[in-house]
């Protein structure tokens, strides 16, 4: 009997992957080192110092653009994760039918989509809203990163759903609980991973978001990635590193606190 293919006994794959791996995080771990120099240079290694980290902290700009960053971020990956759930129920807890497959590309239209062409359509669009009403708040922004968010907190919420045992919802139908009863008491709880996973998903992504942002934004509304690109077309300075390095703890702990909380729900 022929034995199963596994990729890790190719020859050639550890070496591969290290390389891989190494490609992928030594940019990162230069960012990080750098945000400690001392000096002004993000080249030239001046020694050890944190005033990289206290200047931004001190910045105003930079807190006003971490501020809305964070405001945008939560409102976006609320409001889609919201809209995704309750197209993940209807795309999975029904039969087959014509049109079903039309209806998961229409969902995932933005990640097919390549995003300037999304960015372009929705300044368009905006600007003649904006034009009508003269309202140019942050409004615009939380749209459009909720639309553009959805897909991605989609995907997770439904792999979760696919996933599911249908048995508890249907023994929870035949002892005669309402559909908003056997949603909130069994589906909900055993989704609850896949929705928390999606929520995260959509904050990181509307928190990175640069394309979309700084063709939609106002003046005055800068977040922080476009902050930061702003201030590569200026002056680079280790400020930079340290801010992307905070970017960076930020992301490791979202993970970390979402792969607690997903292996104490699957324990229970």
């Amino acid at each position: 009997m022929a034995s199963r293919f596994d990729i890790r006994r190719q020859t050639g794959f550890t070496t591969i992957a290290m390389i891989c791996f190494f490609a992928l995080y030594l940019p990162i771990v230069t960012v990080v080192v750098y945000a400690f120099n001392a000096g002004s240079s993000i080249a030239i290694w001046e020694g050890v110092s944190l005033r990289w980290f206290y200047q931004a902290w001190n910045n105003d700009q930079v807190v006003d653009a971490s501020m809305r960053s964070l405001q945008i971020a939560s409102v976006a990956a609320t409001i889609a994760t919201i809209v995704a759930t309750m197209a993940a129920l209807a795309t999975t807890r029904t039969k087959p039918y014509p049109g079903l497959g039309l209806k998961y590309a229409f969902i995932n239209q933005p990640l097919m989509v390549p995003e300037i062409v999304t960015a372009v359509a929705l300044l368009i669009f905006f600007s003649r809203i904006k034009i009508w009403t003269g309202y140019s708040g942050l409004g615009y922004l939380m749209a459009a990163h909720t639309a553009f968010c959805i897909p991605f907190a989609y995907l997770p919420i439904r792999a979760r759903l696919e996933n599911m045992d249908l048995s508890l919802e249907i023994a929870a139908a035949d002892l005669y609980a309402t559909p908003w009863k056997a949603f909130r008491r069994v589906t909900f709880p055993l989704l609850w991973p896949g929705i928390l996973a999606g929520l995260m998903l959509a904050f990181v992504i509307s928190l990175d978001d640069v394309v979309i942002t700084e063709f939609v934004k106002s003046g005055g509304q800068d977040t922080l990635p476009t902050y930061m690109l702003g201030q590569f077309r200026r002056v680079i300075t280790p400020e930079i590193n340290a801010i992307s390095t905070v970017f960076l703890l930020i992301s490791i702990l979202i993970v970390t606190v979402f792969f607690f909380i997903s292996r104490k729900k699957d324990q229970e």
